[in-house]
């Protein structure tokens, strides 16, 4: 029969509730018992007799005649619920066989070696301790053995250490000779290489002297040029292939032109034919600035020009021009005009405006500044420029808070996105209540000059001029923090200020709240500390911070500010005249911003050599200024490692000579600015090493060196062709030869000074002047504070007294002396 174990629940309860397996097993042991001859009528009997006497009661013998039932003893009530699997007791006919098993065999097991300890006579004790010894004398040897194996095994991996580090040391000996002789090899080639570039550098510098020399020769014996074609006629002694510029496209040749001057294009257009169709053409006079020729120009001319390319201008420069009503009416016939610089001119009126707004609506730039309009002007701007975007005002006296309140009639001048109203003292707080009335949506004002300006003035305009993004108030005294206070529901984003000794720490903390702001310049604000560069540092969109003359700010503010997040994007930094900064301000530089273009620290004293050490490895960096620091000869070795500086100030740095110099030269091949002034230790050795190394040179500045001779000055006009300003104040050795080299070899110079040069004639400066757009000249002896006399011997402090004012020549903005003639 099959287990009812695993059969479902209901059935297992049906079994048992009826007592079937009982009723079975009195049944089954009644028939195996008894054996009737008819077990149907046994069994029916038997189940009447169980009914009568009920389920409760029933046993397993029940069935059985009493005579016949076994003597035995029950293990169990019953076996049925086994044989059926309805048992739940752990106990088994099997398990029960096992136990007895078990139990029968450790009783056996017991007696048995009980008996055979006894029975069996003992063996010889000899043998047993032999057998014993013999085992002892066996765990001995092992144990022996173990233990020197061991033994063998330490010395073994010890040795095997050994031996691998002997190996490591060998292959570290043999790489380390291996990139000995490997960078041996590589700094014999670097040598080499150097040494060859040096040579070929001296050997080309060798060549173009001598081409040079022989040019000069040459044009001594020709016949004097006019000063108006010396620069045509010298540019055939230059290295320049010839080249007909005519065959190139029409694009190409307007983009060339575009790059002219007034003055140069109308030379241009006198050379040939097709030189004039191509300076006729209509874009080039899209822009005429008649400031370049203001001292030489007509009116006539003037008027035909406009007259005749009125449909193409678009601005117009006449600052600085001496010209009549009537030229500035001819104005009014460009109709397209959009931008309009009248600033400057003593003879701009009311009624010349007035012509002039009838005739150009279009105006979306207008400078006024420094001329005598008056409130009549004022109220022309919103009736005839309703689209004006930029107004210069500046050192427009004689209009009054009237005037600006006109601002607001008729369509206003509610476009205003630019406003300039430096030194217009006049105004009052009604008058800038006037501005924001008229024009709310200034975003750049500029009012500098102002010592009238005070805080009530910029709260009037921050009421209403919301938007404003930059402001400029160099030369406002009474400025305080509050003004910063009324600027904070504003979109500030550029912040100048200059020489006020009223702004503290205390305005940083609005500043802080403008999150757009890029650009904070507060030069030779007193009171600012530490504590405001602290408050700058979560800045960061800031790029731009300037705090030069800010001499309360030391190491610990700096580190502090580029502690923050600021400190990955700041790109100028300068921190001139902040005396209290130390070489530890410099290496918190180098490691902080990466991104650094423009680093000035001029005049802190505390700076040395170690700190330049640390500026090399700010590899953004393409312009720096050490002026007045202790820098010397080996920090200009270290500088010269960067590779990527362009411009480099050393002014008044006495601890430097031409050894430092020539190296940063050798290391510095793309250096396009250098400041030596005031450093009378320098000679021509310079000027040398420049001329070799650093063709590029746009700047140069050697004021107060009064070594510098007319053959280290012909050196530099031989080589260094990209000149544009020159300072060679203080130079007393040079002559009349270094302007003709000049002439010669910088034709691209545009601003020259030689103040105190005694040995240069107001001739020879009248004839460079035709050649630059500015120059400053100074025949006088040096004066004493230049440290030496006008043979360029030192002073001594006995000889120093206090200056007297020396007379000064100055010629600005001088253009060629042949332009009369060609206009």
């Amino acid at each position: 029969m099959a287990s009812l174990r695993t059969a479902d629940s209901r059935l297992r309860s049906y079994f048992k509730e009826n007592y079937i397996p009982q009723v079975c097993e009195a049944l089954l042991c009644g028939l195996l018992i008894t054996c009737p001859e008819d077990p149907l009528k046994y069994l029916q009997k038997m189940i009447i007799t169980i009914m009568e006497n009920g389920l409760e009661s029933l046993l397993w013998d029940m069935c059985i005649d009493p005579s016949m039932k076994p003597k035995i003893r029950r293990l169990s009530e019953t076996y049925m619920e086994q044989l059926f699997g309805l048992d739940d007791q752990l106990m088994t006919p099997e398990l029960m066989i096992k136990a007895c098993t078990f139990y029968t065999g450790h009783l056996v097991k017991t007696h048995f070696c009980i008996w055979r300890d006894i029975a069996i006579p003992l063996i010889n004790e000899e043998d047993i301790l032999a057998e014993k010894m013999e085992k002892a004398i066996e765990y001995d040897n092992f144990r022996l053995q173990k233990y020197v194996f061991r033994l063998w095994h330490s010395y073994a991996a010890g040795q095997k250490k050994l031996l691998t580090e002997a190996l490591l040391r060998i292959r570290k000996m043999c790489h380390h000779y291996k990139l000995i002789i490997t960078l041996t090899k590589w700094r014999d080639k670097a040598r080499y290489e150097y040494k060859k570039r040096e040579d070929e550098l001296m050997l080309k510098h060798e060549l173009q002297l001598r081409k040079w020399r022989s040019k000069v020769k040459v044009a001594a014996k020709e016949e004097p040029i006019p000063p108006e074609y010396s620069l045509s006629k010298a540019s055939l002694l230059g290295e320049i292939p010839e080249c007909d510029i005519s065959l190139l496209p029409e694009r190409a040749v307007s983009q060339i032109f575009y790059y002219l001057t007034l003055r140069e294009l109308v030379i241009c257009g006198q050379v040939c034919h097709s030189w004039m169709l191509m300076t006729q053409a209509s874009s080039l006079w899209n822009s005429i600035d008649f400031s370049t020729v203001k001292n030489i120009i007509t009116d006539k001319y003037i008027v035909s020009t406009l007259q005749r390319w009125r449909l193409n201008v678009l601005r117009l420069n006449f600052r600085g021009c001496l010209l009549r009503s009537k030229t500035l009416r001819s104005v009014s016939l460009c109709r397209n005009l959009q931008e309009l610089n009248v600033s400057d001119c003593p003879t701009l009126t009311d009624e010349s405006m007035r012509y002039i707004s009838e005739g150009c609506a279009g105006v979306l730039y207008l400078n006024l500044s420094n001329t005598t309009i008056t409130n009549r002007t004022m109220r022309l701007l919103p009736r005839y420029f309703p689209n004006l975007q930029n107004l210069s005002l500046a050192y427009c006296r004689k209009f009054t808070d009237k005037g600006l309140r006109y601002l607001n009639l008729g369509n206003g001048c509610h476009k205003l996105i630019y406003l300039d109203l430096s030194g217009c003292t006049q105004i009052s707080v009604q008058g800038f209540r006037n501005i924001a009335n008229s024009c709310t949506g200034i975003m750049h004002l500029t009012i500098n000059d102002m010592p009238t300006l005070t805080d009530n003035c910029v709260k009037a305009l921050a009421e209403k001029c919301t938007r404003i993004t930059s402001i400029v108030f160099i030369g406002a005294p009474h400025i305080s923090d509050c003004a910063f206070k009324a600027l904070s529901t504003c979109n500030l984003r550029k912040i100048r200020f200059e020489g006020n000794k009223r702004i503290t720490d205390a305005c940083f903390q609005y500043i802080k709240n403008y999150p757009n702001i890029n650009h904070i310049y507060m030069v030779d604000c007193k009171r600012i500390t530490d504590g405001s560069l602290k408050l700058l540092s979560p800045l960061k969109q800031l790029t731009v911070l300037n705090l030069a003359n800010c001499i309360r700010i030391g190491d610990v503010g700096l580190k502090q500010f580029l502690d923050g997040p600021v400190s990955t994007r700041i790109r100028e930094l300068n921190l001139s005249n902040c005396i209290h900064l130390s070489d530890a301000s410099i290496v918190k530089l180098s490691e902080r911003c990466s991104n650094l273009n423009y680093l000035s620290l001029r005049n802190c004293e505390y700076l040395t050599d170690l700190g330049i050490e640390h500026i090399v490895y700010i590899f953004s960096l393409v312009s720096v200024d050490l002026s007045g620091t202790n820098i010397s000869n080996e920090g200009l070795m270290t500088l010269s490692r960067h590779k990527k500086i362009k411009e480099l100030s050393l002014s008044e740095c006495y601890k430097i000579t031409d050894v430092g110099i020539q190296a940063f030269c050798k290391g510095s091949l793309i250096l396009e600015h250098l400041d030596v002034s005031y450093c009378p230790q320098l000679s021509d050795e310079i000027i040398k090493a420049l001329a070799i190394y650093c063709i590029y040179l746009t700047s140069l500045s050697i004021a107060g060196c009064p070594k510098i001779t007319d053959s280290a000055m012909e050196m530099l006009s031989a080589k260094c062709h990209y000149l544009h300003i020159l300072d060679i104040s203080g130079c007393v050795l040079l002559t009349d030869q270094m302007l003709e080299d000049l002439q010669m070899g910088c034709k691209q110079l545009r601003i020259l000074k030689m103040q105190y040069c005694r040995l240069i004639s107001k001739e020879a400066a009248r004839r460079m002047s035709s050649m630059v757009q500015q120059q400053e000249y100074n025949p006088n002896d040096p004066p004493l504070w230049f440290g030496y006399d006008y043979e360029g011997k030192p002073l001594t402090k006995q000889e120093i007294t206090p200056l007297k004012e020396d007379e000064e020549i100055t010629v600005t903005d001088s253009i060629y002396s042949g332009e009369e003639e060609v206009v």
